[in-house]
């Protein structure tokens, strides 16, 4: 039997592709999350039947709004980078192709952009006006701007130059775990990074995200910044829940 609910979220990430019913007043799941593994060979088709199952296992009506995530710079639901995920993605109207082939509209947004709307509506960032940044520090560093509330889609701050180098190859988390930096030299290069950031944007609020934001409260002290640095609330729930609220309200 067809399920009503608010919406259904799915994220596609570079191990698994999770999905799950929305509850939107709540900004929670409505039911359990389902997990399958993102095949070896990522090639839109081949994620296209996981996100099949997903939604074929949750049985929504037609009518839900689907939002999904992808590793990606997202225009006009067309994918125009590829992280994590087949470089043949580049290029593929993503809204056609899940809608083509799931018989229904849907939404699809950059994965961090869904996960900052997430923290924005029901998370660390909540009625926060002004500028905020969520940064997600993982393999690399996906970013998420919003103003007042607003989405600034792809912004890709990840990417900017510090110390001549891009900002993720020396800051992100999978580089403090390749190099073996103590939390006080990875620190000491987030705070260049941040530093950056408040000096180009003027931020209200940073929101940290990504596994490694589980263990905030031994970095987030030892970073020296004017604007207020927060661990994100939602974890790995953020980028389901960003989806699903983007899918039915728009932003």
């Amino acid at each position: 039997m067809s399920k009503q609910h608010d919406a259904l979220g799915i994220d596609i990430g570079g191990s698994g592709i999770k999905g799950a019913p929305v509850d939107l007043d709540k900004g929670s799941f409505a039911e359990d999350r389902l997990r399958i593994a993102t095949p070896d060979q990522a090639t839109p088709d081949a994620v296209c039947d996981v996100v099949e199952q997903v939604v074929d296992h949750f049985g929504v009506k037609k009518g839900v709004p689907v939002g999904i995530t992808v590793p990606a710079v997202v225009t006009h639901g067309v994918v125009q980078t590829a992280a994590n995920i087949d470089s043949s993605w580049i290029g593929v109207d993503a809204r056609e192709l899940f809608g083509d082939r799931l018989g229904r509209d849907v939404h699809v947004v950059n994965d961090a952009d869904a996960a900052g709307v997430a923290e924005r509506y029901y998370g660390a960032a909540k009625r926060q006006d002004g500028v905020v940044v969520l940064t997600t520090l993982g393999t690399g560093i996906g970013t998420a701007l919003l103003v007042d509330g607003h989405l600034v889609p792809n912004t890709e701050l990840g990417h900017i130059e510090i110390e001549g180098h891009d900002a993720e190859t020396r800051a992100a988390d999978s580089v403090r775990e390749r190099e073996g930096l103590d939390l006080e030299e990875w620190a000491a290069r987030l705070q260049v990074y941040y530093s950056r950031l408040e000096a180009l944007l003027w931020p209200d609020l940073f929101v940290v995200g990504g596994g490694i934001s589980k263990k905030a409260d031994t970095f987030l002290p030892l970073l020296d910044l004017r604007t207020p640095v927060v661990a994100a609330k939602l974890k790995n729930k953020a980028g389901i829940i960003g989806a699903a609220r983007l899918a039915a309200k728009g932003n």
